[in-house]
């Protein structure tokens, strides 16, 4: 009888890695990062309830964001951290998923960290 093997695909690990020292509260929700290739989403989730808080992305019917790619995550993340701000949360735990810390999420964390939000 043949073994079963479940083999992972390297951005599976990667994100499997980040995400399982990573935990979000309602206090400090953690903020998912997801880039394709198109499109840029960001949300924030309590893990404790299984809950996403906030979530913006750039994909859909209306197009509000202008500009490069990365002019639209700057955009993006200006956007999630005025909701944020409303429902008085200021602090983040970043979760980066499989992308690396460069580029577009590194761009998208800056501006958070800019608008007063610790991550």
């Amino acid at each position: 009888m043949p073994k079963i093997k479940h083999n992972l695909s390297a951005k599976m690990k990667r994100q499997l890695r980040v995400r399982s020292k990573l935990h979000g509260t309602a206090k400090c929700p953690r903020l998912n990062v997801f880039r394709s290739n198109q499109y840029f989403y960001l949300q924030a989730i309590d893990d404790d309830r299984g809950l996403t808080i906030v979530a913006v992305n750039d994909a859909g019917k209306e197009k509000k964001f202008k500009g490069t790619k990365t002019e639209k995550a700057q955009q993006i993340a200006q956007d999630i951290a005025t909701q944020l701000q409303a429902k008085k949360i200021t602090q983040l735990v970043f979760d980066r998923g499989h992308c690396r810390y460069h580029g577009l999420v590194k761009a998208a964390a800056e501006v958070l960290r800019e608008a007063g939000l610790k991550l």
